[in-house]
């Protein structure tokens, strides 16, 4: 037996409602079960209750045992004051307040049907289950109820990165440039120099970046990442950078101590740091003024366009110092793009507006709305149990769905696992 279990029997009056009462045989009938709080304090804010024809209006607590009152120190506790009905499991001691004076129980197993426990145990047992506990099914929640969750979520997910944002504001003093240029390097970087791309786009202010172009921008990139620091004469492409950065390191006061070198080990070419920074150089030596562009652009097409951006000449004929390679543009790709805008640039916009206190969200959606569903093993299992994601929007939802519902057993807190149940 779960809590949570025991809170979503009370918020959604899954018991015996008719025939309640408290172990001490007062007759219980419940007018408002409550506003639900997932904060400190008690379970459930303002609830009506008649018990024994005496109308009570107060908060609830809910717990396995009556026993857990004392466990957690709510008799010492002045929020639990106002409790007026203590919810339980079973019970198996009085219950008093700061005052001394009784709580009433309610033990919730002497008024649960059956079915309800079979389907709750039927949802947890993870016997012929291998991805998620609900996966046999799914399927058969109503659609409307998925579109619905999915939309949530993927609004859910945009706080959750939010708070990122929030604390690189509170560093950066509120400098929007400075957050976005620190964001995009960081995903450039992707998972395998995501940090060591944050830690030297960190370690850069914004008021340098803005002034240099793009050579100058990748002799500082690659020299804050460690890139330009061999012995042996490479070629003369990689001298000049470096003769750049030791001009640049000495003029701006450049330190690049503790930031991680980028790694090449089991990267695509195309995703080689030489190459990225390259690109993230020259969209940054193209637009001087990124943020307010990418705050004002409406559709998905304007953002294509300011991130129509490639990797230096060089590069053309190079993944790495000194080494030809076939010649090819090292252009961003449109899937590449993609990325950035579902990871940087609508959470920005997210957050910038939420900050002004405006509302974007018909915007946001409208734009991961026609960029196409992210590909991975969580959507491909998704797809495999009949729920396909037609977006990045929908994919987006069903990645938070999984990382902080599925794998996190939070079926109850889950529109689809409390549909289930219901």
């Amino acid at each position: 037996m779960r809590e949570d279990l025991l809170h979503f029997i009370w918020k959604y009056k899954k018991l015996q409602l008719a025939k309640l009462a408290t172990t001490k045989g007062e007759a219980v009938s419940v007018v408002e079960v409550g506003a639900h709080n997932l904060l400190a304090g008690p379970d459930f804010f303002n609830a009506k209750l008649y018990i024994d024809d005496q109308l009570w209006a107060g908060n609830v607590e809910i717990h396995l045992k009556s026993s857990d009152w004392y466990a957690h120190h709510h008799e010492k506790d002045a929020n639990y004051n106002n409790v007026i009905l203590h919810v339980v499991w079973e019970d198996d001691c009085a219950v008093f307040r700061s005052d001394n004076s009784a709580i009433p129980t309610l033990q919730l197993r002497d008024f649960i049907h059956e079915e309800l426990l079979t389907a709750y145990q039927n949802l947890f047992d993870k016997s012929q289950k291998t991805f998620i506990n609900c996966q046999n099914d799914i399927a058969q929640v109503d659609a409307f109820l998925k579109k619905s969750w999915l939309e949530r979520l993927y609004i859910e997910r945009l706080e959750r990165k939010s708070i990122v944002i929030s604390e690189l504001l509170k560093t950066t003093k509120n400098d929007w440039e400075q957050v976005l240029f620190v964001l995009l390097a960081k995903n450039f970087g992707l998972k395998v120099n995501g940090e060591a791309f944050y830690g030297l786009a960190h370690r850069l202010n914004f008021s340098m970046v803005r002034k240099l172009d793009q050579q100058q921008l990748e002799s500082v990139f690659f020299g804050m990442a460690h890139l330009l620091e061999g012995t042996a004469v490479l070629d003369v492409y990689y001298q000049q950078l470096k003769k750049e950065f030791g001009y640049l390191k000495n003029k701006f006061q450049l330190v690049n101590d503790g930031i991680p070198k980028p790694e090449f080990f089991k990267l695509r070419p195309p995703n080689f740091p030489t190459v990225r920074l390259s690109q993230l150089a020259d969209v940054y030596s193209t637009h001087r003024n990124l943020f307010h562009q990418v705050m004002s652009v409406k559709n998905v097409d304007g953002l294509y366009a300011l991130f129509d951006a490639k990797a230096s000449v060089y590069w053309n004929t190079h993944f790495t110092f000194g080494k030809e390679s076939k010649k090819s543009i090292k252009k961003l790709t449109k899937r590449f793009v993609d990325l950035l805008i579902i990871n940087t640039i609508l959470p920005l916009r997210f957050c910038y507006a939420r900050h002004h206190g405006k509302d974007a969200n018909d915007v946001i959606l409208e734009i991961v709305s026609s960029i196409p569903s992210e590909k991975n093993t969580v959507i491909d299992n998704f797809h495999v149990l009949g729920v396909s994601a037609e977006s990045a929007s929908e994919s987006q939802a069903l990645l938070q769905l999984y990382n902080e519902y599925c794998t996190k057993n939070k079926c109850l807190q889950c529109a689809i696992g409390s549909s289930l149940l219901r």
